[in-house]
């Protein structure tokens, strides 16, 4: 799953790089968690790519209670199409959501030890759904969304069952435009290699803590110096 993570890039390059007419307004976060929100970058009907700031933790269009959202900040890309809260968004309403890097925990003894996955260069665009919900009652409008997830790498897997669904730059497009058919290929785990993982300092186990301190590097995976 993906529980926690961080998006420190400059607002420059994340527009160059994920096709934004405009530098989006943007702080950095080193510590983000579901019920957030978070950056989002969407496709209008005529392919124009707009930024957006979306609830984690995706609600349906048809849910009654908004609170739905809290189980739903993860989807297995294996069966979301199957799925009544996932299978219209993953038709329709797809999202890019950029990360510096995210959080996964190993356990150790009787603690559970943070560690940060993130590329060695760049940052990661993971797979999202995005919703529009609209309360019957006072008809309040809540955009959110959802991290769609896959079987881990090798690095990964040391970690956790399961890593986020990646995209990289070169299949953005495709990501956005592909029927749901064709989608299988854009859902197998990112490979290893150009990517690091390493502990990182047990504060970012709570959500109040926000600091750059949290991704900095205790000993990598394996127990050595990065």
């Amino acid at each position: 799953m993906c529980g926690r993570f961080a998006l420190s890039i400059s607002p420059i390059e994340l527009a160059r790089q994920l096709g934004l007419p405009f530098e989006p307004d943007l702080q950095p976060r080193f510590n983000i968690a579901p019920g957030q929100d978070v950056a989002a970058v969407r496709e209008t009907e005529g392919r124009e790519r707009t930024f957006s700031m979306l609830r984690w933790g995706l609600v349906p269009f048809w849910a009654r209670d908004p609170a739905i959202g809290n189980r739903m900040i993860n989807a297995r890309s294996e069966t979301a199409a199957e799925k009544p809260a996932f299978k219209e968004a993953l038709r329709r309403r797809r999202c890019l959501i950029p990360a510096s890097g995210f959080f996964e925990w190993k356990t150790t003894g009787r603690s559970k030890q943070p560690f940060y996955i993130k590329p060695r260069d760049g940052f990661f665009t993971f797979a999202g759904l995005w919703e529009r919900w609209q309360s019957k009652d006072d008809g309040r409008e809540l955009l959110s969304c959802t991290i769609l997830t896959t079987r881990p790498n090798r690095l990964v897997a040391s970690l956790h069952d399961r890593m986020p669904v990646i995209i990289p730059r070169e299949r953005h497009a495709d990501w956005f435009s592909r029927d749901v058919s064709q989608l299988d290929e854009l859902f197998e785990p990112l490979s290893e290699q150009g990517l690091t993982a390493y502990a990182v300092d047990r504060a970012v186990n709570n959500v109040r803590n926000e600091s750059p301190s949290l991704i900095e590097p205790e000993h990598d995976l394996f127990g050595g110096a990065d």
